[in-house]
């Protein structure tokens, strides 16, 4: 193509146009092809968007003869006028006066029309993104990304960076993939280690994130987490991503309000920036989405302390796998039937026994509970949990004690006990879970781009 030709124009933009546009460049991946003895017909996706644009290539054009070699994959740049079109189900299509194959497509391309199955296509997750579905949700997932910062910046919160090796487990559970530099493990000192000390890959970013909450006033976190479960449930992966707001001078109550502005804000941005994909997914993965979505955006969330909802689970009409008692964990199947059976919509649960949460979760003056909440939602179950933290350094060391956490590891999180503490709060959204909710996607595994689970890491 010729020098002086202009930037190549999204197919989203020429969609959108008001009327006819002469000389255009597109640029982008063929989807369909079909053939007459005058004319070929390509379908033509760049990923600005779920639609194809319609390429007409005419015999007698520039390029036909390269048309040949244009098949399903093929990367091609197209020259033409953009032109009302004669045929149905579509306003615009592309006469192209020249066109050029940028990167062939061999034949046995595994994205042919018809439809491939979840689990194919985690197979083959470097093209899975050019599926309608796929594309769709990357596209989702990049538009709440940015929308989460969006909300963020305009409460007045500082974007902030945690470590991501790390000599501590935030969770207190173990479960943690570690970081090393030696060939064999038989260093339990790690004296020749890299840091010469204990290191591994962060399961939060949140105990670093109070610390600059109580300098900073507000600030969040948007980062990888890493978390070494064995676990092949669809609601788990190895490494996933977690937003953690912090606030200093804030209680669990503010420490809601917050969670539940955001989880509005976000859907109602989604909805209206992303229509197009919303919709993609209302039809053919979850029919009644963007009804179960306007839920979200405009019910009140109820509050229901976590005593209160294991009396809800016993006296429920419906046989559990597991039984609710009251110092067990919500099971999925208990979290699904409070949102989608019994509030149906959002619901948050709170106060929880201290024996089932961390040591950092504030006690309360029952001494038997937490100030802590999760927020549940129909289909993904539990999307976020925070608390209240625990400010007081005597509470937060005998908690400590009680766990069976070594104080000495944690001497900089105390510090921030000692010299101007102040009450503060926070909570971590799971994004992948976020994705599910906004897309109705079952599998974590296809609410991120390349999944890392037991047993998988194809690259």
């Amino acid at each position: 193509m010729s020098k002086e030709r202009r930037l190549p124009i999204s197919i989203k933009e020429l969609l959108a146009a008001r009327e006819p546009r002469p000389n255009v460049l597109v640029q982008g991946w063929v989807r369909t092809r079909r053939d007459s003895r005058d004319f070929s017909f390509l379908e033509i996706n760049d990923g600005s968007i779920l639609g194809n644009l319609q390429v007409v290539v005419a015999a007698n054009s520039k390029g036909y003869s390269a048309l040949k070699e244009a098949r399903l994959g093929a990367a091609v740049s197209v020259y033409g006028d953009l032109k009302e079109s004669l045929g149905q189900g579509q306003k615009w299509e592309l006469g192209a006066s020249e066109l050029v194959i940028v990167g062939q497509s061999d034949s046995d391309y595994p994205l042919q029309k018809k439809r491939h199955t979840d689990e194919y296509l985690r197979e083959i997750a470097h093209l899975r993104p050019r599926t309608n579905k796929y594309g769709a949700a990357f596209r989702l997932r990049s538009e709440a990304a940015l929308a989460i910062h969006d909300f963020f910046r305009a409460k007045g919160f500082f974007y902030v960076h945690a470590p991501i090796i790390t000599g501590s487990d935030a969770e207190g559970a173990g479960e943690m993939f570690q970081v090393t530099t030696l060939k064999e493990f038989s260093d339990p000192a790690f004296k020749n280690d890299f840091f010469g000390h204990y290191a591994a890959l962060t399961v939060s970013g949140q105990l670093e994130a109070e610390l600059l909450a109580l300098a900073l006033g507000k600030v969040y976190t948007f980062a990888p987490a890493f978390r070494a479960e064995n676990s092949n449930t669809a609601r788990h992966a190895a490494e996933f991503w977690m937003v953690e707001p912090e606030m200093a001078f804030a209680d669990l109550a503010a420490d809601m309000e917050l969670a539940e502005s955001l989880v509005k804000t976000v859907a109602k941005e989604v909805i209206e920036r992303r229509a197009q994909d919303v919709g993609l997914f209302n039809q053919f993965v979850e029919p009644g989405l963007e009804a179960r979505l306007r839920v979200l955006i405009e019910a009140d969330y109820p509050k229901v302390q976590y005593r209160e909802a294991i009396k809800i689970l016993t006296k429920a009409n419906k046989r559990f796998e597991f039984s609710p008692t009251f110092g067990a964990d919500l099971a999925t199947e208990h979290e699904k039937f409070l949102a989608e059976e019994y509030f149906l919509g959002p619901v948050f649960v709170y106060d929880y026994p201290k024996t089932l949460k961390p040591f950092y979760m504030r006690l309360n003056d029952d001494q038997e509970t937490v100030a802590a909440m999760d927020l549940l939602v129909p289909k993904a179950g539990e999307l976020i949990g925070g608390s209240q933290r625990e400010e007081r350094l005597d509470v937060l060391t005998a908690r400590l004690t009680e766990l069976g956490l070594k104080a000495d590891s944690y001497w900089w999180y105390l510090d921030s006990r000692r010299w101007g503490s102040a009450p503060h709060a926070g909570f971590g959204l799971g994004f992948e879970r976020l994705i599910m909710t906004l897309t109705g996607i079952a599998n974590i595994r296809d609410a991120i781009p390349f999944p890392r689970t037991p047993k998988t890491l194809a690259f």
